[in-house]
């Protein structure tokens, strides 16, 4: 414990994925993809028990040489194209509760955002602590403002599509905008029971993550992408 919340994490790592099948257990720079996160969970300091919920036996086995990791079997139907997360999430909590393991607090952590880093997870229980939060969620840097933005009419016209307020405006005028970058979530158990989503628990803050570290893979792209990182980051050049 870096507080004196005991602290439960989670990675999430179903079987099925539509537009990158099998993307849990796909070599990444030499490993399986889940394990770039179960690495940096078991390096961060501040968590007491890592968990990984999943239906696929191949995760099971390619998490299997961490052995402080606990491996929970996901019911079918938590393992759907359409499962809440959520229900994944206190799937874990009730399991472990009705083995008599309860927690403060929980950090859920995707194994699509392998570039998360274990400081990363250790300064956003940090902030936890400091700001005395109830919850905290990763954000990032939008690559590029959503005020220059919008949607198109059926005939592709351009004429109402920059807004008037920042029209002739350069890019360095307009304001820092932030979105979710899926790396972790962190929240007080059971305030996360009352409230079944991290966003409307009162006292939730955001902790910022550099771009490098919020590649988050959902198609090929996205991989190929976080490959040619970690390549460039082992040549020493990022």
């Amino acid at each position: 414990m870096i507080s004196d919340k005991t602290t439960l994490a989670i990675i999430p790592a179903r079987a099925g994925s539509k537009r990158l099948p099998r993307k849990n257990i796909l070599p990444l720079a030499g490993k399986p993809l889940i394990c770039w996160t179960v690495e940096s969970a078991l390096a961060a300091r501040g968590i007491d028990q890592l968990v990984v919920s999943t239906d696929d036996a191949e995760v099971v086995r390619a998490v299997a040489p961490y052995q402080s990791v606990v491996c929970l079997e996901r019911p079918a139907d938590l393992a759907t194209d359409t499962a809440n997360s959520m229900d994944v999430l206190f799937q874990v909590l009730d399991t472990l509760e009705h083995n008599g393991q309860e927690y403060d607090r929980v950090i859920w952590l995707q194994a699509t955002s392998p570039l998360r880093q274990a400081i990363d997870i250790e300064a956003a229980l940090s902030l936890y602590d400091e700001k005395q939060a109830k919850a905290v969620v990763s954000v990032t840097t939008c690559e590029h403002s959503p005020l220059w933005s919008n949607t198109l009419p059926d005939n592709g016209s351009m004429s109402q599509f920059i807004r008037p307020e920042v029209l002739g405006l350069r890019s360095q005028d307009l304001p820092e905008y932030y979105r979710l970058n899926g790396a972790l979530y962190i929240a007080d158990v059971q305030l996360l029971k009352q409230h079944r989503t991290f966003f409307q628990i009162p006292g939730c803050y955001a902790y910022i993550m550099s771009a490098l570290n919020s590649v988050d893979i959902d198609q090929q792209l996205d991989f190929d992408f976080a490959q040619f990182l970690i390549e460039k980051n082992q040549k020493g050049h990022v």
